[in-house]
């Protein structure tokens, strides 16, 4: 069986939490990393990478725990800004 591609917004979200991960990372290494989460240094890698755009839940949550990152700040960090919707017009009944 054969996936449907992801759609872009998906991928473009998966992008930010891997920026996200890198810039919280810091200094540290990705084996570091790796050895205070538990997850791979190789799924670290991709997830980094925007490789993996959807990691499962629990890889965010031991990779937000590992690097101090509240998963409130990944979810703002990861959400795209909304767009705003116009009401309507001003007098229009």
């Amino acid at each position: 069986m054969v996936r449907p591609p992801l759609p872009e917004e998906v991928r473009a979200r998966g992008r930010r939490l891997g920026e996200l991960l890198r810039t919280a990372r810091g200094e540290r290494t990705v084996p570091q990393v790796s050895a205070l989460s538990g997850v791979p240094a190789e799924t670290l890698r991709k997830i980094e990478a925007g490789r993996i755009p959807t990691p499962a839940f629990f890889t965010v949550v031991a990779l937000a725990d590992a690097l101090d990152l509240p998963l409130v700040q990944v979810v703002e960090h990861c959400t795209p800004p909304a767009i705003p919707v116009e009401g309507p017009a001003e007098g229009v009944a």
